[in-house]
């Protein structure tokens, strides 16, 4: 019994773990070329969950339709908060960004509660199911998966074969040498944490997919905590290694749960997040580049 719901659990959290690793993406990229750590990740989240949520309840636009309007949305976001405030922070010292993107996050969730108000929302987009041995998996989390691969594999697609790609990559490498080459450093900046931003509020659309429920402008920061503990296990600013990385944090997310499940006396979720919290700090002392070596 034990190991069927075990296994029930590890697939589910795979599906899971491939929406995780989308959500990181974003937080990966920005930090890899820029150095900025965007902790009002969260609340980006919460922006494409609020846009999937608002469309399907008040258009009928089903959330896959919603993946471009979110991505469009995403990237005038990036844009704006890049040339509005980051753009004066790149060479500042680190706490300027940090203070900058958690006012950002801040600026976000307020305005959100000022809009839809602060209680919590959901919708429910009933498509079908897929029944397997040991779990049953609604195919809207199958659909929430399969998109995070297909925009996974476009981006890797796009970073190795186009020649935006090509001058984010040499930027990484080496920016002023990327300059003297005739590189808009500027413009690749902005670009970068535009399109971070536009994965971060898309994969807010991917989630509500597979947990439709809860959404509200304060659910973002339980998965700010779950996007750095991801981004340290791909390798930081890696963000293929941050995809993989969310595949292994879904799957120890799930299989954890279901173990803590049968202890006594304990509340699975909460110690869930604790788990998390601990593999965090483990995993930067004994690697602080993160497990796969950052590209």
């Amino acid at each position: 019994m034990i190991l069927e719901q075990l296994i029930g659990n590890l697939i589910q959290g795979l599906v899971l773990g491939a929406i995780y690793g989308m959500a990181t993406m974003g937080l990966s990229l920005i930090f890899g070329v820029l150095r900025v750590v965007n902790v009002g990740h969260g609340a980006f989240i919460m922006v494409g969950a609020f846009i999937a949520w608002w469309l399907f309840s008040a258009l009928g636009v089903i959330p896959i339709l919603a993946i471009p309007v979110a991505l469009v949305i995403g990237l005038a976001l990036g844009f704006i908060f890049y040339y509005s405030v980051l753009r004066r922070l790149i060479k500042a010292p680190e706490l300027a960004s940090l203070l900058a993107t958690f006012s950002i996050g801040v600026l976000l969730e307020e305005t959100a509660k000022l809009i839809f108000g602060s209680e919590f929302r959901g919708y429910n987009w009933a498509v079908g199911k897929i029944t397997l041995p040991m779990t049953v998996l609604p195919m809207t989390k199958l659909y929430a998966c399969l998109g995070s691969v297909l925009i996974a594999v476009l981006l890797y697609i796009w970073f190795n074969k186009t020649r935006a790609g090509t001058a984010m990559r040499s930027v990484v490498e080496d920016s002023e040498g990327a300059k003297v080459c005739g590189v808009n450093v500027e413009g690749v900046y902005a670009m970068s944490f535009a399109l971070g931003i536009g994965l971060t509020v898309v994969s807010g659309v991917l989630l509500t997919m597979f947990i439709p429920v809860g959404i509200n402008p304060y659910m973002g920061g339980p998965y700010t905590l779950k996007a750095f503990v991801i981004a340290v296990l791909g390798g930081l600013a890696s963000p293929y290694g941050a995809f993989f990385g969310g595949l292994v944090f879904g799957l120890i997310e799930n299989g954890s749960y279901t173990l803590f499940a049968f202890l006594p006396g304990v509340e699975p979720f909460a110690l869930t997040r604790f788990f998390s919290c601990m593999m965090l700090l483990v995993i930067l002392l004994i690697r602080p580049t993160g497990l796969l070596r950052a590209k």
